[in-house]
């Protein structure tokens, strides 16, 4: 990876150390990896002192390798979207995002790994966010610790998107739900409403209803762990398949949750990025084509 860095009026004498941190927002992490593992030029001159202060006109250069420890597996990867940056992919149900074990070798970041193997690509592997095992849908991944770091900074700027089957009929067509969440302590794995929580916002709307479930399209404004689940289990209407918070589990096997639609700004380029990943077959059986159809001709926003 590299950055180049023509320094400005403004950090006329800056320490490296602090326009790496600062101007070029690198993360803590990735600038000591660059600084004990890496290559700083400066003017196409290699420099070892951190501390060495450049003058306005100076071209600073940062140069380090990005790749990934993770075992390359050759496991099915759909891809939906790829640039020099990001690599954003559509997750199949029962597959976790990342190990829960040093044995794993069947999880999402092996199945990118195998594919920058494949393509002969030297690339970091940086989820922004993960999905539980068997929701599937939308991962956006990071090329780079940098681009990792930018879009962490800004994680309330990527607009995610879900669709999901709740049980019954919710009492608005819409709404905004507010609840903090937090660690159930009798359980394992397992997230509950409670005071003390983290404050938890899922914004919902009610695209069409059957007699024993409903469609939903559900914007998350935060990223708790299982907070669309718990969230619609505490308000009577649990997820269809998700036996874990008392979904009714004769039509899904799991919880019926998809992560559709994300939208963001490119940190390096500014463009927007919008991304839609197919509805699973599991879900489509139960809403019907021309539903999909309908919700997949426009990218609607809150």
């Amino acid at each position: 990876m590299k950055i180049s860095y023509t320094v400005d009026a403004a950090h006329d004498g800056r320490e490296i150390r602090q326009l790496a941190l600062s101007t070029l927002g690198l993360s803590a992490k990735l600038w000591k990896h660059i600084k004990w593992n890496g290559t700083i030029l400066v003017n196409g001159k290699a420099v070892r002192n951190a501390c060495l202060r450049v003058r306005a006109g100076d071209e600073l250069t940062l140069l380090w390798q990005e790749a990934s420890p993770v075992v390359p597996v050759d496991l099915p990867l759909d891809v939906l979207y790829e640039d020099e940056a990001f690599l954003i992919v559509n997750k199949p149900a029962a597959m976790i995002v990342h190990p829960t074990h040093r044995e794993a070798r069947d999880t999402l970041v092996h199945a990118v790994a195998g594919y920058f193997q494949r393509r002969g690509e030297a690339a970091g592997i940086h989820p922004l966010y993960r999905l539980d095992r068997n929701t599937t849908g939308i991962v956006i991944l990071a090329k780079s610790a940098r681009i990792q770091h930018a879009m962490t900074q800004r994680h309330g700027q990527i607009y995610r998107e879900y669709l999901a089957l709740a049980r019954g009929h919710l009492d608005r067509s819409s709404g905004r739900i507010d609840m903090p969440i937090g660690r159930d302590t009798s359980k394992a794995n397992h997230w509950q409403v409670r005071a003390d929580g983290k404050r938890a916002l899922t914004e919902y709307k009610v695209i069409a209803s059957w007699p024993a479930y409903s469609l939903l399209k559900l914007h998350l404004l935060t990223g708790r762990t299982h907070q669309i689940r718990v969230h619609f289990s505490v308000l009577g209407h649990p997820l269809l398949g998700d036996a874990a918070y008392g979904g009714p589990c004769d039509r899904m096997k799991r919880q019926a949750l998809h992560a559709w639609r994300v939208r963001f700004r490119h940190p390096l380029t500014g463009k927007e990025i919008q991304v839609q990943a197919p509805v699973p077959q599991d879900i489509r059986r139960l809403i019907g084509p021309d539903i999909v159809s309908r919700e997949t001709s426009s990218f609607l926003y809150w």
